[in-house]
């Protein structure tokens, strides 16, 4: 036996007692008469103490030659600690050893193994294994372990059955590219990581299985970001006999559940929102609804004034705001080179000061008198003391980039609070998108997702104009779920493949496996998948799925703790079939 208790364990109540205890040491103070030593594991820290008095000579000297993260076994007696440390739940005692064994020794760490470490990202990417010892990590993945078990209770007493689906699976054209595994035995053959276990979800409720889920990997080959990784983790549902209001009522459950038992938070309201009125109001399908700053459209009463850059624009719209009539030129100025940035690319921006006297002042005043500027308020709800911000251009160009103006101004402003959650619901999604480069229409979400009842007729005429019955569950102004109603009816599937510019033979080289088995009684079905690394990034009080990650690849996609990817050997390469010119 390595240990009677952890190191976080003992209190009071045991002193007197003989105990055994294994971990690191974190570091060693020595009084020429004393050594003391705290030994931590991932359970806390325990202060250990070696008295020339009371502990063998040998034992003592030991002590003296461990080193910080040399793995210790001692053993000991509990006793009342004479300068007690309220600040760890141990404080109140210490162990006085009478053996120590040294179990492993360790190189001095490339950074100091504590909360508030003197290790930058790469190094301690690269040293990941020992990043992991410290406390801030650890809590973070063993708050991932408590989300995935009480997602797993929640479905499972749902009559929700977590199923497996394959991870070599066949390429799809649809969607981000997809990592491909080449065949050994299928000579120029290939298999593809799964992007998410979209058919095999959709061939289980074929099957008759009613209500799945799993908690499963999949892969993208596609650009990163803070909240993207190449692999990353989905929590996948699909049920059967189901409309899109027993899908929102059942994971509207889930996230109360989640809210309430990770966060200690009851959050009753999880309002509704179409795609168009969040495009809108707040210039994005994924807005954060725990502050204001809606927008308010001013064609009306900005347009035909002389003012050229508002009449020839094909949108001016503008936010309130709060308390931003306090700002000085020079904090305007520096907003104004904010949105000029290239990763906003506004070409400008038109401030009005909602002064608290009832006056306004204005970078437009030649153009507008107060009575204008009055409207301008009503239109963006600005109060006394409030800043109107104004942009103007293309439709969606302006709306993304005020979208962005308004969620820099929130966090400067403090609005966008950690531990207050809003969830809420944008329903209603075009079915279709437009790709100016291949000059043809996409599915928004994938090709499995169906019309709006009532719809499908208008894809011949008006294909833009068609809505899906899809929705997205949104947290503080993230996408955290998403999911559709699908098509399960194999004419209606061919009809959208040839919408979507899929030949017959290429619908039925992809996907014929699916369309047969909508043959045999496909139900109708529908599901929903949540991004688990975002979804505990989010209840975490963070965004950067990163940090929840136990092993994260970096920005450039490389794992620089194992150097993957790396090259691999001519002889693999043969065997695979493959030949690299470089």
């Amino acid at each position: 036996m390595y240990r009677s208790h952890t190191c976080g364990e003992l209190r009071a109540a045991e002193i007197g007692k003989e105990v055994t205890l294994a971990g690191w040491v974190q570091k060693t103070r020595d009084k020429g008469f004393m050594v003391w030593v705290d030994l931590r594991d991932r359970y806390g820290v325990t202060q250990l103490i070696f008295d020339e008095e009371r502990t063998p000579k040998e034992m003592v000297a030991k002590a003296r030659e461990l080193g910080r993260e040399f793995v210790i076994q001692i053993t000991g007696k509990v006793i009342e600690r004479e300068s007690k440390n309220n600040q760890m739940p141990t404080g109140e005692i210490e162990i006085l050893v009478t053996n120590l064994e040294i179990l492993n020794t360790s190189l001095t760490p490339p950074f100091t193994i504590e909360d508030k470490t003197d290790g930058g990202d790469d190094l301690r990417m690269k040293y990941r294994y020992l990043d992991i010892r410290r406390n801030p990590v650890r809590e973070n993945l063993i708050f991932r372990h408590k989300v995935s078990m009480e997602v797993r209770k929640y479905l499972s007493e749902k009559g929700f059955v977590d199923v497996e689906t394959p991870y070599l699976i066949k390429s799809t054209p649809e969607g981000a590219r997809d990592f491909v595994v080449p065949s050994r035995m299928n000579e120029g053959q290939f298999y593809a990581l799964p992007q998410s276990p979209q058919t095999f979800k959709q061939l289980l409720m074929v099957g008759g299985m009613d209500k799945y889920f799993q908690i499963v990997k999949c892969f993208r080959d596609e650009d990163l970001r803070a909240d993207r990784q190449p692999e990353f983790t989905q929590i996948d549902c699909e049920m059967a006999f189901v409309e899109q209001e027993g899908i929102l009522n059942t994971f509207e459950g889930l996230t109360r559940h989640l809210l309430k038992e990770i966060k200690g938070v009851a959050v009753e309201k999880f309002p509704r929102m179409t795609y168009d009125e969040a495009m809108q109001t707040y210039g994005n399908d994924k807005p954060d609804i725990r502050f204001g700053m809606e927008f308010g459209e001013l064609n009306d009463v900005a347009q035909h004034k002389e003012f050229n850059v508002f009449n020839d624009a094909e949108l001016v719209v503008g936010i309130a705001v709060p308390g931003g009539a306090n700002y000085t030129r020079k904090e305007i100025d520096a907003l104004i080179d904010w949105v000029k940035r290239p990763q906003v690319g506004a070409l400008g921006l038109v401030y009005v000061k909602c002064n608290e006297d009832g006056s306004y002042k204005s970078s437009v005043d030649k153009f507008y008198n107060e009575e204008d500027f009055v409207k301008w308020a009503e239109k963006t709800g600005a109060k006394p003391g409030d800043l109107i911000c104004v942009l103007s251009g293309e439709t969606n160009k302006v709306r993304a980039q005020l979208s962005a103006l308004r969620m820099e101004l929130a966090n400067r402003l403090g609005l966008r609070k950690p531990n207050e959650f809003a969830p809420l619901w944008v329903v209603d999604f075009p079915l279709l998108e437009w790709d100016e480069e291949t000059k043809r229409y996409h599915a928004m979400h994938h090709p499995f997702t169906s019309p709006k009842p009532g719809q499908m007729e208008l894809l011949k005429t008006h294909p833009g104009d068609v809505k899906a019955n899809a929705y997205d569950l949104v947290l503080n102004g993230n996408e955290i779920g998403g999911g559709s109603i699908r098509i399960h009816d194999r004419k209606v599937q061919e009809q959208m493949f040839d919408y979507l510019g899929f030949t017959p033979d290429e619908a039925q080289a992809q996907f014929g496996f699916l369309m047969e088995a909508f043959q045999y009684g496909a139900p109708p079905h529908g599901g929903i998948a949540f991004g688990l690394d975002r979804l505990v990034s989010i209840l975490g009080g963070q965004e950067t799925i990163r940090d929840f990650i136990a092993f994260p690849k970096n920005n450039s996609g490389r794992d620089v703790m194992i150097d993957a990817p790396a090259t691999i050997d001519d002889s693999q390469l043969k065997e695979l079939h493959l030949k690299l010119d470089l």
